[in-house]
């Protein structure tokens, strides 16, 4: 039901009764630490997750043999609080010591295995090594194949793992493949209102928003509330997260009264299930932010991201990689205000949090470096601009598929600088390979394809070639026009620009 602080008092209760009835070292004490432990994992608590899960360690290691599978478990435990507080190497090593103590005592084709595989991609993908990710996942997935029934729900759950990392390294196509490989077999052995069902219309949705299918996102995630709303009571975060997703589609979309809504929606509920300090909160407070931002309201913008900012600094250690999102977040505003000497200074410290937290090929050190070039960009700063745009583009290089809508962003950015350059033809060929990828990942109304639509034309427009320039700027016109509201400040932009070259003719 999500009401952890219930859960948590019944746990504690049980604990006292047994503290009284049982010694000191009992194993029915390991399993009570291990509750409180999940409960506290589950608020966001995790040094008090690790407090107990160790205490459960303790127990076990004193009381059973080195290769009882009860001691693996608690490796995976406390191996899911370390990733969670994002110490991956550490996360590792307990998801490695579960593993060998499952090699000792089981068979070779005992599920545990594909758990713990699983647990191990999980880490992976978190650090961005979407290869070694999926090298896991696949590994769990064959176990599960040989060892079930073709519909049991954790073959679902395979697909699902599988289909995020395609999502995540952009292969849209690929994640949607496995995302339906994983609800044809929900629906197959779950009842129609089962959380997994939701879950998977959720996963669904989730990749046609990032190709920009809006319409086609909304309908999934609409089916996630639907049995949501169903399967769990009123104020379940699960329904704060249906409610987040949506209200993501309409910012996205630049309907930022019905994003307000859906997040304001998200935000009560977490205000009533969570502890003050939660980090869902955080992301709440980040989401009301981003719209305040994209309605060009600063101030509102800024109140909520240090918000949000202030309950992360609370409840995360000080180099946790959602800081320097709240860093970089903050440093958007002062970019839109056009004080890019404070974007900078935000950027920069985000910068150096992403730098001691993750390995040196994380996507997100792609978006560090990216945004530390937008402000350069903005100062007028050319040449520094370019060193960090080109940063940014090696690493994803390195981390992405090369038709990875971020790749198209880094060719886009390049373009941008060598116009402010007045290197036209280097402009083009920038523009054109981020519109070429584009075209192929994107729905044809994506917002990105009317902005590299717009970009080539003004670039048509800057060679003096006109019937060109207003060929792709009418092309960017419609797009925006079917996909953004009728007052947003991008359809202007683009009629002013139709308009000035048709002066120019």
């Amino acid at each position: 039901m999500g009401d952890y602080s219930k859960a948590l008092e019944f746990y504690e209760k049980a604990h006292k009764i047994s503290e009284k009835a049982l010694p000191s070292n009992h194993p029915h004490f390991a399993s009570s630490y291990n509750n409180i432990g999940q409960v506290y994992n589950n608020m966001g608590n995790y040094s008090k997750a690790l407090e107990f899960y160790e205490k459960a360690h303790q127990i076990f290691e004193k009381d059973l043999p080195p290769n009882h599978p009860n001691l693996a478990i608690c490796y995976n435990n406390i191996g899911l609080v370390y990733s969670n507080m994002v110490d991956y190497s550490k996360a590792l090593v307990c998801y490695e010591k579960s593993y060998k103590i499952y090699e000792k005592g089981l068979p070779p084709n005992h599920p545990n295995f594909a758990t713990s595989y699983n647990n191990i991609a999980l880490v992976y993908d978190d650090m961005g090594d979407y290869s070694k990710a999926l090298e896991f996942y696949e590994k769990a997935l064959k176990m599960r194949e040989t060892a079930l029934p073709p519909n049991h729900p954790d073959l679902a759950t395979s697909y699902n793992n599988i289909g995020e990392v395609y999502n995540n390294m952009g292969d849209y196509s690929k994640a949607l493949e496995f995302y339906e490989k994983a609800h044809k077999i929900s629906e197959k052995a779950l009842p129609p209102n089962h959380p997994s069902l939701a879950t998977s219309y959720n996963n669904i949705g989730l990749v046609y928003n990032n190709m920009g299918n809006y319409s086609k996102a909304l309908e999934f995630y609409e089916k996630d509330l639907e049995i949501t709303k169903k399967a769990l009571p009123p104020n379940h975060p699960n329904l704060a997260i249906c409610y987040n997703n949506i209200g993501q589609v309409y910012n996205y979309m630049g309907d930022y009264s019905k994003a307000l809504e859906f997040y304001e929606k998200a935000h009560k509920i977490l205000e009533k299930a969570l502890p003050p300090n939660h980090p869902s909160l955080a992301t709440s407070y980040n989401n009301i932010a981003s719209v305040y931002d994209g309605m060009g309201d600063y101030s509102k913008a800024l109140e909520f991201y240090e918000k949000s900012h202030k309950i992360k600094e609370k409840a995360l250690s000080p180099n946790h990689p959602s800081l320097a999102t709240s860093y970089n977040n903050i440093g958007l505003v002062y970019n839109n205000i056009g004080d890019c000497s404070k974007a900078l200074e935000f950027y920069e410290k985000a910068h150096q949090i992403l730098e001691k937290a993750l390995p040196p090929n994380h996507p997100s050190l792609a978006t560090s470096y990216n945004n530390i070039g937008i402000a350069y960009k903005n100062m007028g700063d050319y040449s520094k601009a370019l060193e960090f745009y080109k940063k940014s583009h090696q690493i994803r290089e390195k981390a992405l598929l090369p038709n990875h809508p971020d790749m198209a962003q880094s060719y886009n950015n390049i373009g941008l600088v060598y116009k402010n350059m007045g290197d036209y033809s280097k402009v083009l060929e920038f523009y054109e390979k981020a519109l070429k990828i584009r075209e192929e990942v994107l729905s044809p109304n994506h917002p990105d394809l009317a902005t590299s639509y717009d970009n080539i034309g003004m670039a048509y427009s800057d060679k003096e070639d006109y019937s060109k320039a207003l060929s792709f700027l009418e092309k960017a016109l419609v797009i925006r026009q079917k996909s953004l509201p009728s007052t947003h400040p991008l359809i202007k932009v683009t009629k002013d620009n139709i308009d000035h070259v048709k002066k120019k003719m």
